[in-house]
């Protein structure tokens, strides 16, 4: 039997070596394994990290936990858990004895710990309540935790009674008094995420009932809806927490201002603000490993959520706080405290990249780590840094820098069996002169099969935010090797308003949405043709989402004869309607000027809705009914425009998806719907 195997398993593999290579699929896509970030043993021998499959048959992704020897060369992964329900948010213990982490496994989420000389996971918490995030104190002697509770609550038992008796009522009414009503994709039940603490036993299990450390102010701790353990943290003697908090209360939905607390970690004192002079955003606070510094990202101007997060460090004695490195043009997207306390790990978008750069706090020196590339995560112990990456034609792998210095060790090769027989298309930054001269970068990426002498259909794909950036990253939603896969060049221009070229042209979109970033897009698409005759101009279709949504209803208007198709997803149509039913108005109300009611002319001026008698271009449709950012109202509107128009136009809508498209059977209907409204318009 074994030698069968044996043979069996040869025939596979000269099969898989001698198959021809093909196109990337979504097929492929939605299959591939996805590695999340690292984390470090505290002596810096293992690496566990999470890998997520996906689980066709129950339409879903499913997490597990994997291991990775760091001292043996040639190691291979192990895996920690097997469970139907996911583990995840994994943390090493201080002893570096077992792995903690949270699992649905007993029926509601709780932290479980999982000793690494054998046998089963254990639970540390038995709650009423679901655990949203955990982390231990230094010594593990205590945990922190957030849970979702009704803050009048005295006690877990009360909210999850109240949860319980919802359930069973017949009446499904809901009252509000303030905003938000619904946020991201769910509807406010009056809960608020609350962080608690408890201690410890010697074998890691939770003795008694948490207390509650940030119950008595109005807000959410980690920060809806995408906040993680990331706001919170011990003080390296385990005696305080320090966490961050929206600090708006009846004016949460137009306002960014999060402060940062300081609460003993045991309870029992209201929470002590920080850093309450500044009316912008403070997040992501962390102590050096001495503890006598305070660090954490601050932005400088009230209601904008894309300015730059500067570190700041903060003298635990005496208060006084400075910046550093305040002349590195550069928003730090996260960061963590070399073991030693003179520098600091940050990453940071940076032209078409993202990249890890040390920080050294005494003199702000700025070094990059990492070249080309985009770093999703990391975490350093000791003189080890293991980061997790991607690129324009690769998934997440982990790599270990060796020396904090570019060439990096790579440790993981997920998906590369799976992946053999398949062909990346090849990739390429380039550069022109933008809206008013500024030197602005996109990429091309060639068909997978490109033909030297030949030309290819473009699909000219614009990101989202509008603050952000199609670098050069893998993605899962917008991916344009799926694209090259089918046959399709592809062109991505990262426009005035982009993320990691300075705070200056990330400002500039603001009150200019269909101004310099349309002039980026006509010039950029103009300069890759001109650079790269691979690329058939007169064969050309425009896709994009969110404000990459807006934009292709902003070119049906104002760019009417540049594409022979439209793709738009979740987009804005009507800046009016947009602003009267959007939850989170600071966004709406920092890019146009002010409200709608007190200005209206600045939403007016570049609102799609204006110019509908110009539209003509075929257009494809995709919404989202769960999506509350960009309410469903605007892609119907959309769709009613371009039908009452006579224009060639379908509608795809998606009833149980947000403002992206998560789960794998929407994902493949999503890119055949995609590839075939661009085969017909271009290949037809």
């Amino acid at each position: 039997m074994k030698l069968r195997l044996l043979l069996l398993g040869a025939v596979l593999a000269a099969t898989n070596a001698l198959a021809e290579p093909r196109g990337f699929t979504v097929e492929d896509m939605v299959a591939m394994e996805r590695i999340g970030n690292p984390v470090l043993a505290p002596d810096a021998s293992r690496v566990v990290y999470t890998v997520r499959a996906t689980d066709l048959d129950k339409n879903r992704g499913h997490t597990e936990l994997w291991m990775l020897d760091l001292r043996a060369p040639h190691a291979q992964p192990q895996r920690l858990t097997h469970s139907d329900a996911n583990s995840s948010d994994p943390e090493w213990s201080p002893s570096g004895d077992a792995v903690f982490f949270l699992s649905g496994r007993s029926g509601s989420s709780q932290v479980w710990r999982l000793p690494l000389a054998g046998g089963e996971a254990g639970m540390v918490t038995d709650l009423p309540l679901d655990v949203g995030s955990f982390r231990l104190s230094p010594s593990g002697e205590r945990i922190a935790l957030s849970m979702d509770v009704f803050r009048d609550c005295p006690d877990l038992a009360c909210t999850r009674k109240r949860i319980d008796e919802k359930s069973k009522t017949q009446s499904a009414g809901r009252v509000y008094d303030k905003l938000f009503v619904r946020h991201w994709d769910t509807w406010a039940d009056g809960r608020n995420t609350v962080l608690f603490s408890g201690a410890l036993d010697a074998g890691g299990h939770l003795l008694g009932a948490p207390v509650s450390l940030s119950g008595s102010l109005d807000g959410d701790v980690p920060s809806k809806p995408f906040g993680d353990r990331d706001d919170y943290q011990f003080s390296p003697d385990g005696k305080n927490v320090v966490f961050s908090l929206k600090v708006a209360g009846h004016s949460e939905a137009w306002s960014t201002n999060f402060d940062i607390f300081e609460v003993p970690a045991d309870g029992g004192q209201k929470p002590r603000n920080l850093t309450e002079e500044n009316h912008a955003t403070d997040a992501k606070p962390a102590f050096s490993p001495d503890g006598r510094t305070l660090s954490f990202l601050a932005m400088m101007k009230p209601g904008f959520e894309a300015d730059r997060l500067r570190l700041v460090l903060m003298d635990v004695a005496s208060g006084k706080t400075r910046t550093v490195a305040d002349n590195w043009d550069r928003s730090i997207a996260e960061y963590a405290w070399a073991p030693d306390g003179k520098s600091v790990y940050a990453g940071a978008d940076d032209v078409g990249q993202h990249r890890l750069f040390s920080i050294d706090v005494g003199s702000g020196k700025v070094s990059p780590l990492t070249g080309a590339g985009w770093v999703t995560g990391f975490d350093v112990r000791r003189d080890t840094v293991v980061v997790a990456r991607n690129d324009l034609a690769s998934g997440v792998q982990l790599f270990k820098l060796n020396g904090g210095s570019t060439p990096m060790t790579q440790l993981t090769h997920q998906n590369a069996a799976a992946l053999a027989d398949v062909r990346f298309g090849e990739y390429e930054q380039f550069s022109f002169p933008g809206a008013n001269g500024d030197t602005v970068y996109g990429y091309v990426v060639k068909p997978w099969n490109a033909k030297a002498g030949a030309k290819y259909p473009i699909a000219f794909l614009v990101h989202g935010g509008p603050q952000g950036s199609f670098g050069n990253e893998w993605g899962y939603r917008w991916n344009p090797q799926f694209y090259a896969g089918a046959g399709y060049a592809v062109v991505m221009v990262d426009f005035h308003g982009s993320t990691g070229y300075g705070q200056a042209f990330t400002d500039s979109i603001s009150g200019d949405w269909g101004g310099k970033p349309l002039e980026d897009l006509k010039k950029g698409l103009a300069a890759a043709v001109g650079k790269y005759p691979w690329l058939d101009r007169e064969h050309a279709c425009a896709l994009g989402a969110s404000y990459g949504g807006y934009m292709m209803n902003w070119i049906e208007g104002n760019w009417s004869d540049g594409f022979r198709c439209i793709v738009n997803h979740d987009g804005v149509f009507d800046n009016r309607a947009m602003y009267y039913s959007t939850e989170e108005l600071w966004f709406n109300e920092w890019e146009n000027g002010g409200t709608y009611y007190k200005a209206p002319e600045n939403h007016e001026k570049f609102n799609p809705a204006n110019f509908v008698t110009n539209w003509k271009t075929p257009m494809l449709v995709v919404q989202g009914e769960q999506d509350f950012r960009i309410p469903t109202t605007q892609g119907l509107s959309a769709f009613t425009a371009l039908q009452r128009q006579g224009i060639e136009s379908k509608l795809l809508i998606f009833p149980d998806e947000n403002h992206w498209v998560l789960k794998p059977a929407n994902s493949v209907l999503w890119h055949h719907t995609v590839l075939d409204w661009l085969d017909q318009h271009l290949k037809q």
